[in-house]
């Protein structure tokens, strides 16, 4: 048997082994504490990276909210801004630019209230031309005080007058600013000139009093569209108006000058009337007394009344002679006035134009021949067949190639040359003669003009001759005209219809 000591010494080690089992225990619990301190540190670690990363994903949710919804914002205000474009753009009339803005373009832009002002030069001062949101007390009150308050009126206008969009956000002059706000009673505004090119100038002003509607550049850039826009709408107008107003007044003075032309046109005819009237009947009247003068005189030289002496002989001569001149001076008169008054019809037939003219060369080769004129003429097949009246036409050429002898020196040339063109067959009749001074080659065509050069000094004529010739060509539905050159010839050129 273990005695007391014994006892004792068995429980000693007992307790010692328990107590050494106890610390074992409890270090290796306060390991797996540590462990689980541990694990926990890194689960909350973890929890507020989440945190912070749930946080910043409310936060970029918040921005693209905002981002979405300013994008909204823009869109809404681009598709407003091009449908108002559109309707500002369909008028033209200065009254009815304004009036196509309306509350629920502004709404779709981001506003509720607006004014538009433009200047006066007959009131000198700024008149109102869009009212949104405001009730007539209030615009009268805005007009008042525009007109008042000289100080900041005169900031206004250099804002006008430096092109210079200003808003609540960019207004550096923050009296200017409250003044504004209160004036227009809105919180936030946008204040964007008018300038049309020419005319009156003025602004545009729009505004909200939401203070949680917040403005920034991209609304500040919009507003600034539109109001060039009604600068040019209202340019466009301006610009139409003068043009309708010019066109107005030009077809008002070209009805007054054509009832002018009308009038006068009324009078020539009268007055062209009267004179181949005139010429008509005093050439009928004038045949009578020739024709007497002209039989007298042909019996006195005769010598059927008595011996006619040498000297009395002469003048009986030149009397017959003169009065032949007469006679066929009257003769032309006549036909001219026939023709112009459509009593001489042309007997039109197909005629060979070779022939025409080899018979009037014939007619004159004794002057040619005397003057030692070469006379040439090529009238080709497809070129000689023409339309009109025989005498008529050999009268024509006659005439004019009549008139080239007269004009053109010794041992000069005249050639007629034909070809068809496209109204028929053009004959150029060509001479070396003296010329034609560039201002008479109309002229020459007038009755009883003649041109001032030393052979019309000496040769006689009456200035019908080329008159007759352009109212029969022109009878015979053609033309005549001339060109020619001092010392260097003529050319008369005319059409004839071919057959």
């Amino acid at each position: 048997m273990l005695g007391d000591e014994g006892i004792i010494n068995l429980l000693g080690a007992g307790s010692l082994l328990v107590i050494i089992f106890l610390v074992i225990a409890l270090i290796q619990k306060m390991e797996k504490i540590k462990t689980l301190q541990a694990a926990v540190n890194k689960l909350q670690k973890s929890l507020d990276e989440m945190d912070e990363q749930a946080k910043l994903i409310v936060r970029i949710d918040m921005e693209l909210n905002k981002t979405q919804e300013e994008l909204n914002k823009k869109i809404s205000g681009l598709y407003a801004l091009q449908r108002l474009s559109r309707e500002i753009s369909t008028t033209l009339e200065e009254s009815q630019i304004f009036k196509r803005i309306d509350v629920d373009y502004l709404n779709d832009m981001g506003f509720e209230k607006s004014c538009g002002f433009l200047w006066n030069v007959g009131e000198k001062k700024l008149l109102l031309k869009i009212n949104i949101g405001y009730s007539l007390d209030e615009t009268k009150s805005i007009e008042s005080a525009l007109d008042i308050n000289r100080e900041k009126y005169s900031e206004l206008i250099n804002l006008i007058r430096n092109k210079k969009t200003a808003s609540s956000i960019s207004l550096s002059d923050s009296a200017l600013k409250d003044w504004l706000k209160q004036l227009f009673k809105v919180e936030s505004f946008i204040f964007s000139p008018i300038l049309p090119k020419e005319g009156d100038t003025g602004f545009l002003f729009v505004g909200t009093e939401n203070t949680e509607t917040l403005i920034n550049e991209g609304d500040e850039e919009l507003i600034t569209i539109l109001s060039n826009q009604l600068g040019q709408a209202l340019e466009n107008a301006r610009l139409f108006e003068k043009t309708w107003h010019a066109q107005q007044n030009l077809e008002n003075k070209v009805g007054e000058r054509t009832r002018d032309l009308t009038n006068a046109l009324k009078e020539v005819k009268i007055t062209s009337k009267r004179k181949t009237d005139f010429i008509s009947s005093v050439s009928h009247e004038l045949r009578t007394p020739l024709t007497s003068i002209k039989g007298y005189a042909s019996i006195l030289l005769t010598g059927k009344l008595g011996a006619v002496p040498p000297d009395i002989k002469e003048r009986l001569d030149k009397i017959n002679r003169h009065s032949d001149e007469l006679v066929h001076m009257v003769n032309e008169l006549l036909d001219i006035a026939r023709i112009e008054s459509g009593r001489m019809p042309m007997n039109k037939q197909q005629l060979n134009l070779k022939e025409i003219v080899e018979k009037a060369s014939d007619l004159l080769s004794a002057q040619l021949k005397e003057r030692g004129i070469d006379f040439s003429s090529s009238i080709p097949n497809d070129a000689k067949a023409v339309l009109a009246d025989r005498s008529q036409i050999e009268r024509v050429f006659i005439n004019i190639i009549g008139n080239a002898i007269k004009f053109t020196p010794e041992k000069g040339k005249i050639s007629v040359n034909a070809h068809k063109a496209e109204t028929g067959i053009q004959v150029d009749i060509t001479d070396t003669g003296c010329g034609i001074p560039a201002e008479a080659q109309e002229a020459i065509f007038e009755e009883f003009y003649r041109v001032d050069n030393p052979i019309n000094q000496v040769a006689k004529g009456t200035g019908l001759g080329l008159a007759l010739v352009k109212h029969i060509i022109e009878a015979h539905g053609g033309k005549i005209w001339v060109k020619s050159k001092l010392d260097a010839g003529s050319t008369f050129s005319l059409i004839l219809p071919e057959t």
